[in-house]
C-alpha cells in the first residue's frame, strides 16, 4: 500500500474524504484498531505534551473489552470513529454482514458520554470497501474517512526511520495521517509519533481531530 495516495485514486472515489483544503496549517492525526491498554494511554500521553487533538477509529470489539481506555480518549476531548466491530474486509464481506457490523460497532460506542460519541464517521478497515457498501452507510449518515498519507506503522520489516520518512515526506496543510493504537505498530508507532508531534509543532502546524 502507498504511503502517499495519489491525486487519481482521489478522483475515482469523490465519494470519500481524502484530506483536507490547505487553506490551515492544520494536519489530522489518526489511530486505528484500538483502543487497547498497551499503547492508546501512551499515545494519549504524546499527543497531550504537544497540545495535540487527534481521532482514534476504534474497534469496536475493543471498545467492549476497555471501556476505560475508550472514555479516556473522550475524556482528553479528541475525536472518535467507527472502525467496525470485528476490522472486517469490505471486499470479502457481504454489504448486509458488513453493514450490521459497522452499527454493532457505532452502538458500542455510543453507551459512552462525552466528546465524539456522536460522531458517524468511518473508517474502512484496510482502506478496503465496496461502492454498494460506502452508498448504504451514507444512507446512514456516516462519512467515509480514508487518507492521504499512510505511515506504515503496522509493518515489523519497516524501519523506524523509513516510517518517519512516510510521513514527513508527504504530509502537508489538510493532510489526514493514518497511524495505529495496536501492538502491531508499537515499536515503529513509538519511535515516530514522538518525533512527528515535534517535527511539525516546530514548523508551525496545528494537530486537529476531524470535524
Amino acid at each position: 500500500m502507498l504511503a502517499k495516495i495519489p491525486p487519481l485514486l482521489k478522483f475515482l472515489l469523490p465519494n470519500r474524504l481524502w484530506n483536507f483544503p490547505k487553506d490551515e496549517k492544520a494536519i489530522y492525526l489518526t489511530f486505528d484498531d484500538g483502543p487497547i491498554p498497551e499503547v492508546t494511554p501512551w499515545v494519549l500521553e504524546q499527543l497531550k505534551q504537544f497540545d495535540a487533538l487527534a481521532t482514534f477509529f476504534c474497534i469496536g470489539d475493543n471498545v467492549r473489552k476497555h471501556p476505560g481506555v475508550y472514555q479516556e480518549i473522550l475524556t482528553e476531548g479528541h475525536a472518535t470513529g467507527n472502525h467496525s466491530f470485528n476490522h472486517l474486509n469490505g471486499w470479502r464481506t457481504p454489504t448486509s454482514r458488513y453493514v450490521e457490523n459497522v452499527l454493532l460497532a457505532q452502538a458500542e460506542m455510543e453507551k459512552f458520554k462525552g466528546a465524539g460519541t456522536t460522531s458517524k464517521l468511518f473508517r474502512p478497515p484496510y482502506g478496503r470497501i465496496r461502492e454498494k457498501q460506502v452508498k448504504v452507510l451514507q444512507k446512514s449518515d456516516f462519512k467515509v474517512v480514508m487518507w492521504d498519507v499512510l505511515s506504515k506503522d503496522y509493518d515489523r520489516q519497516l524501519s523506524e526511520e523509513k516510517c518517519f520518512q512516510n510521513v514527513v515526506k508527504h504530509a502537508e496543510a489538510g493532510s489526514i495521517i493514518v497511524f495505529h493504537d495496536s501492538l502491531k505498530a508499537e515499536k515503529n508507532l513509538k519511535a515516530v509519533l514522538p518525533r512527528v508531534l515535534e517535527y511539525y509543532s516546530r514548523s508551525g502546524f496545528v494537530f486537529r481531530p476531524l470535524p
